[in-house]
């Protein structure tokens, strides 16, 4: 009697073992479903968001403004100023390269999508981008430039009809210091660029190069997105505190050009001033000997002497008399013009001055002393 209890108990004990695992596996069966259904879901939307961003560089690049408007849900105040931003900026674009003497032949986007949230017909996103602009000079139609930008972008999308129109848009603009069109005088400027040639830097000392090898690596979103969108982990991202552009210097110079820290300019845990403001970082190179003045003033004071600039070298930009901004020289393109490197709206190998051309605009050319 108590050998037929036992099997009967270890029976009904397999029985529920044997539901218990059914019922788990149909459990793992609907919830991996339901996770690659979701998948599926998120990367539709991903592919949506990369065709709006390819639709828009190319209505930039052929000045479709009837293109760009219908990207937007111009019916909305926030997608009508979303519109009204990006025509502002396309015209800057063709603005700055009648002044340079150049034409864009492509712009080309790379998406990350670092959170992306969606329900029913409406999605909202955050997004690092990384955008490649291509250009030839004139009279040099062969030698073909680039650089690349990097923006992070909150974006909102909604679907009216069969279209994804932009709700609502916010990114720090690469811009956004010199949309003032009209202060942007072209003829002398482009005639003495256009009359320039590419310059050698074969012979740039070993602290030079290796800055410009950090400054590469860590341009953050304007790397390409197979390298990573990456800042070094080692310091703290001040994007959130004012801006990280004066950081990043210091990165560069003490990282890659081999600068040693000091009392004034250090780095533990966070940065003297110094070390991550735009203003403190200038004065301090200037006055410690560190570094000297090659010219100062607005852009057509300064055009001519931005030739000197060599790479490891910096550029201040000031506004209404504070610096508020810093960028490393990188290189330059075929015709010799200075480019840089830097963060807040991460810049690789950018034209020193796009995105700088108000009147008002004062630029510090400096000399580092490797």
């Amino acid at each position: 009697m108590i050998i037929i209890l036992t099997l009967k108990k270890a029976k009904l004990a397999l029985s529920v073992l044997i539901a218990a695992a059914s019922i788990a596996a149909l459990g793992l069966h609907y919830y991996s479903s339901w996770t690659y259904q979701e998948a599926i879901i998120n990367e539709e939307l991903s592919q949506i968001i990369q065709m709006h961003f390819d639709t828009r560089n190319k209505a930039v690049l052929e000045e479709d403004l009837a293109t760009m408007k219908s990207l937007f849900d111009t019916g909305k105040r926030n997608g009508i100023w979303a519109y009204e931003h990006e025509v502002i900026k396309a015209k800057y674009l063709r603005k700055w390269s009648e002044k340079q003497g150049v034409r864009f032949t492509d712009i080309k986007s790379s998406v990350k999508v670092r959170r992306l949230d969606s329900k029913e017909d409406e999605l909202s996103a955050n997004l690092a981008v990384s955008t490649e602009y291509k250009y030839i000079y004139q009279d040099e139609p062969y030698a073909i430039n680039s650089f690349r930008i990097g923006t992070y972008h909150s974006m909102r999308m909604s679907k009216s009809d069969s279209s994804w129109l932009v709700t609502r848009q916010w990114y720090t603009d690469p811009f956004a210091d010199s949309l003032q069109l009209d202060e942007i005088k072209t003829e002398s400027s482009k005639a003495y660029i256009l009359s320039q040639e590419a310059r050698d830097f074969t012979d740039l000392n070993k602290r030079r190069i290796s800055a410009v090898e950090y400054a590469d690596r860590y341009c953050g979103a304007a790397n390409k997105i197979e390298d990573g969108f990456t800042y070094n982990k080692n310091y703290r991202n001040y994007n959130g505190m004012g801006g990280d552009c004066a950081n990043f210097a210091s990165q560069i110079l003490h990282e890659g050009g081999k600068f040693r820290k000091t009392h004034s300019w250090n780095y533990n845990k966070g940065g003297s001033s110094a070390w991550v403001n735009a203003s403190a970082f200038k004065n301090y190179m200037l006055y410690s000997g560190r570094a000297s003045l090659i010219s100062y003033g607005n852009y057509h004071k300064v055009l001519k002497t931005s030739y000197k600039l060599l790479p490891g070298d910096f550029v201040a930009y000031e506004k209404k008399g504070d610096i508020t901004h810093i960028s490393v020289v990188t290189g330059a393109d075929s015709k010799g013009y200075a480019l840089v490197n830097c963060h807040n709206t991460d810049r690789y190998r950018v034209p020193w001055d796009l995105g700088w051309s108000n009147k008002g605009i004062r630029f510090w050319l400096v000399r580092v002393h490797y």
